[in-house]
């Protein structure tokens, strides 16, 4: 796995400076790879059992977005939403297939909730309203996924598993920011590094 962290980072660095030098095809190249990095640290986790693919195929639903989001063109970007919220949910399956404590899950659910609510407020003014819906359903799939990684973390001590998917969420918050409201190189500056170590995290569950 370590020659998996290693690629990643890598190519991260690649994809940084890519941008903020340029040109803009190194990205088409760099994203990629980096995405496949995560990949590769969880085939080399070598998942034996329900959880441990659930969690490889979820990760492939986000190499999926991770490609579609390098188009600016609204219907990949669509694309690329729906790839990560079937992630999400993918992600959350693994999560109750290694068990959940629904005490806990119904302590984290209400916070979260709120948690949901302000980023929907920031973000409603700024979306047009054929993306509304897209973004309201994948801020219910994200906060669902935070929601179960908590619950499965109850029971089993998956302290990686809360790790990775609470730097998911923010990171995700940097990619809103660039999407909706400000695009700016800074917001790829701080999310693309934690976007990739949460999905290192979560391989590493496996």
């Amino acid at each position: 796995m370590t020659g998996a962290i290693v690629f990643t980072a890598v190519a991260v660095l690649a994809l940084l400076l890519g941008d903020a030098l340029g040109p803009r095809w190194v990205a088409w190249i760099a994203k990629p790879c980096a995405s496949l990095g995560f990949i590769a640290a969880a085939w080399a986790c070598r998942p034996d059992d329900g959880a441990g693919w659930t969690t490889l195929a979820a990760l492939c639903f986000c190499f999926v977005g991770d490609v579609c989001l390098l188009s600016p063109r609204q219907p990949v970007l669509l694309a690329g939403l729906a790839a990560f919220f079937v992630g999400h949910g993918v992600f959350a399956i693994a999560f109750v297939q290694r068990g959940v404590m629904f005490t806990v899950v119904v302590i984290a659910a209400p916070a979260l909730l709120v948690a949901g609510l302000f980023v929907w407020r920031w973000l409603r003014s700024h979306v047009e309203p054929a993306m509304r819906w897209p973004v309201l359903a994948y801020i219910v799939a994200i906060t669902t996924m935070v929601t179960c990684a908590f619950g499965s973390a109850g029971p089993r001590g998956e302290w990686l598993a809360i790790t990775g998917v609470v730097a998911f969420y923010l990171s995700d918050l940097s990619v809103a920011r660039d999407l909706f409201v400000h695009p700016s190189f800074m917001n790829r500056l701080w999310g693309l590094p934690l976007y990739y170590a949460a999905q290192l995290c979560l391989a590493a569950t496996i």
